[in-house]
C-alpha cells in the first residue's frame, strides 16, 4: 500500500507540474497577443531617415522613402505571422492545415521585402502560393469528406469525430515533429 501511495503521490507532482507549464506558456501567449498592438507600433521609434544606424547593424532603404516606412511595411507583415503561427501551432481543430496558406504567403511576402530586386512586394505572390494550395485545400476537403462520411455511417456526435481526428500533443516539439 505505501508503495501505491508513492507512486499516486508521483503522478499527482508530475501532473501539478505539467500543469502549471501549460498555465505559464498560456501565459506567455495571451501576454504577447495583448502586446501585439504596441508592437506594431514599434515602427514609430525608428528615425525618418534613408539610413537608421543601431548599435547592432545599420539598416540601408534602398526601395523605400525612409527606415521608417519600411519598418512600417515589415511590422504589417511579420505581427501577422507570428499570430499566424502561434494560432496553428496551438490549434487543436480538424481545419488547422488551412492556416498554412496565409502563413506560406507572408513568408513569401517578407523574403521578398528583404531581397532588392524586386520593387513591388505583393506583385506575384498567389503565382508562387498555387503549389501550396494545391496541396493543402484538396486535403482539407478530403479530411472533411471523411469526418462527413464517417458521420453518415456510424452514429457519433460532430464533437466525437473532430476528437477522434484531432492530433492533441503534448509539447510544441511534438508538434513540429509531426510534420519532419
Amino acid at each position: 500500500m505505501n508503495n501505491k501511495q508513492q507512486k499516486d503521490k508521483n503522478l499527482k507532482s508530475k501532473s501539478q507540474i505539467t500543469s502549471h507549464k501549460t498555465q505559464v506558456f498560456g501565459l506567455a501567449v495571451a501576454v504577447f497577443i495583448a502586446l501585439t498592438p504596441y508592437l506594431y507600433y514599434l515602427y514609430e521609434s525608428v528615425p525618418e531617415t534613408k539610413v537608421w544606424h543601431t548599435f547592432l547593424f545599420d539598416y540601408n532603404s534602398n526601395h523605400y522613402e525612409d527606415a521608417n516606412l519600411a519598418m512600417w511595411v515589415l511590422t504589417g507583415k511579420l505581427l501577422p505571422l507570428i499570430l499566424l503561427l502561434l494560432w496553428f501551432f496551438t490549434c487543436r481543430h480538424w481545419w488547422y492545415h488551412a492556416l498554412l496558406v496565409p502563413i506560406v504567403m507572408y513568408n513569401y511576402q517578407i523574403i521578398v521585402f528583404f531581397n532588392d530586386e524586386y520593387t513591388y512586394i505583393d506583385e506575384l505572390q498567389l503565382i508562387y502560393l498555387l503549389p501550396f494550395m494545391a496541396i493543402i485545400i484538396p486535403s482539407i476537403y478530403l479530411v472533411r469528406a471523411r469526418i462527413f462520411d464517417r458521420l453518415n455511417s456510424v452514429d457519433q456526435s460532430i464533437q466525437d469525430l473532430e476528437d477522434e481526428l484531432t492530433f492533441k500533443p503534448k509539447t510544441i516539439k511534438e508538434k513540429i515533429r509531426q510534420y519532419f
